[in-house]
């Protein structure tokens, strides 16, 4: 990195308390021009896909106080994530609260404006349907492979025989719109009663490789890494990460909690297992601080964003050097 590239780099909890300062995405500055940024940490302020508990709308801003925690060296892969790539918050969505449709169209042009840019986007929710316009706006040129760590498949059909779009269908409607590839995909976490049999076989029959909770815990950690690294391969791949997939003992505060999940660390060792895959964007969604007052959803939150952003970023020095 050269003086050029200081701008891009965090406020030291050393210079500033992390208490103080205006809270920005791991204490990243705050840019507007995408000029030169090379991972974009976004905010998506919004839960209109919510079909029970709302509230992930005000995910993003609870995330970016909660992540001054984070800093510049990952304890275990040793990598630094600020030195590997230029990295800025690039502000928040300005979606339309009331208006589902144009919200969408909103986040898909925001993304599309990134993307076009040559930015590698790591959001924040948000619901998960956030994620739906987001490969609108990545993926249309050339479908993407994804891992996917969730309580729920979210590839459901509609929402009382209506509804087409609800946190609850992104996958379903990525996979008809040929922004995601099914054969590349992996859903690990899943759990939870259904309303019938049948719930959870469409993406199965399209060829998504689901790994539930029980399963998950069968073949224990190195096996399921070892599995989703198989699964996606070496082409272009997504990191989706629901907070709901883990047991709400850790993350309470999210919409549609499920008990019997994973722990954060065991969440930590599967997102480090993925280093060294090409990793083209990542989320975390469904932090919901209203039902979760101590801010410890959201630290969750926050650190899941700071194990993906090391990732992207080994991933895209990764893919300089070549």
């Amino acid at each position: 990195m050269t003086a050029a590239d200081q701008p891009f780099k965090p406020v030291s909890g050393n210079v500033m308390p992390r208490f103080s300062g205006i809270a920005t995405f791991m204490r990243l500055p705050h840019v507007s021009a995408l000029e030169d940024v090379e991972i974009g940490l976004i905010g998506v302020p919004w839960d209109g896909g919510t079909t029970n508990r709302a509230g992930a709308r005000h995910g993003p801003r609870q995330i970016r106080d909660m992540s001054t925690m984070m800093r510049n060296v990952h304890h275990v892969s040793r990598i630094k994530p600020f030195d590997l790539c230029r990295c800025a918050d690039l502000g928040d969505v300005p979606v339309n609260p009331i208006d589902l449709e144009d919200s969408l169209g909103r986040i898909e042009r925001f993304f599309a404006r990134v993307h076009g840019a040559g930015t590698i986007p790591l959001s924040a929710g948000g619901d998960h349907l956030i994620t739906l316009p987001i490969m609108r706006a990545i993926a249309r040129d050339r479908p993407v492979g994804m891992v996917h760590f969730d309580a729920h498949t979210d590839t459901w059909d509609r929402y009382f025989g209506e509804q087409f779009y609800t946190h609850g269908t992104p996958f379903r409607r990525a996979i008809e719109e040929g922004l995601l590839d099914p054969k590349r995909t992996v859903q690990i976490g899943i759990r939870g009663a259904l309303y019938g049999d049948s719930d959870n076989d469409w993406g199965a029959s399209q060829g998504i490789r689901v790994i539930d909770i029980d399963e998950m815990y069968r073949l224990g950690v190195p096996a399921v890494i070892a599995e989703a690294r198989r699964v996606v391969g070496d082409g272009p791949t997504y990191v989706s990460f629901d907070v709901d997939g883990l047991d709400p003992v850790y993350a309470p505060g999210t919409g549609t909690p499920e008990i019997g999940g994973f722990t954060t660390f065991e969440a930590q060792q599967m997102l480090r297992g993925l280093q060294g895959l090409n990793l083209v964007g990542g989320d975390v969604v469904e932090v919901a601080p209203p039902f979760d007052p101590s801010g410890n959803t959201a630290i969750v939150g926050a650190t899941m964003m700071f194990e993906i952003l090391c990732l992207l970023a080994d991933a895209a020095a990764t893919r300089r050097r070549r």
